[in-house]
């Protein structure tokens, strides 16, 4: 490749790395896989090389689903829930895990979390029905929808939340009508 060609190259990588660094991982985990088939003559372990830079992506994803769960979990209670006590450290609790989406989701991570959103969903729900049954609202968990109501920009945007079933509200309500 001419040298102008490899430049070019590294730039591109560069910028594939501060922009959509989970994309990156998988790219250069591709990229060793296919040295370590070609059979390279290297002292460098091509195939465990490939596997610990593809889990650091993995990582970041793992991190994204995570939060995306809490997230559910506290809308639903926001949502379900007739107590007004505990609403405000749920209202929190969704305010830093969106903040950890913010920080660690990209353009290509957003297909694979939107891909595993019923997932996420069942388990989020699953926590939301338990946190509820452990304060006594059993009625409220059996009223938890069995599929997501909420769209991934609702779950991530900092300024949504669902109306309260029981009427309550919260300061900021005002801006979700």
């Amino acid at each position: 490749m001419p040298a102008r060609g490899v430049e070019m190259v590294k730039v591109l990588e560069r910028s594939l790395y501060q922009e959509d660094y989970y994309a990156w991982t998988k790219d250069q985990a591709a990229k060793l896989r296919a040295l370590a088939a070609a059979r390279v003559n290297s002292t460098l372990d091509l195939a465990n090389l490939a596997e610990e830079v593809e889990s650091l992506g993995r990582s970041d994803l793992n991190t994204v689903r995570s939060q995306v769960r809490r997230i559910i979990e506290h809308l639903l209670k926001l949502e379900y829930s007739p107590s007004e006590l505990p609403r405000a450290d749920w209202r929190y609790s969704i305010v830093q895990a969106r903040d950890e989406v913010e920080d660690h989701i990209t353009a290509s991570m957003r297909p694979d979390i939107e891909a595993e959103l019923a997932k996420l969903f069942g388990r989020g729900r699953r926590d939301a029905a338990l946190g509820l049954e452990k304060h006594g609202e059993r009625d409220a968990a059996r009223a938890l929808p069995a599929t997501c109501p909420y769209g991934f920009d609702e779950i991530v945007s900092h300024d949504w939340y669902p109306l309260n079933r029981h009427g309550l509200c919260d300061p900021s309500d005002s801006a979700e009508a």
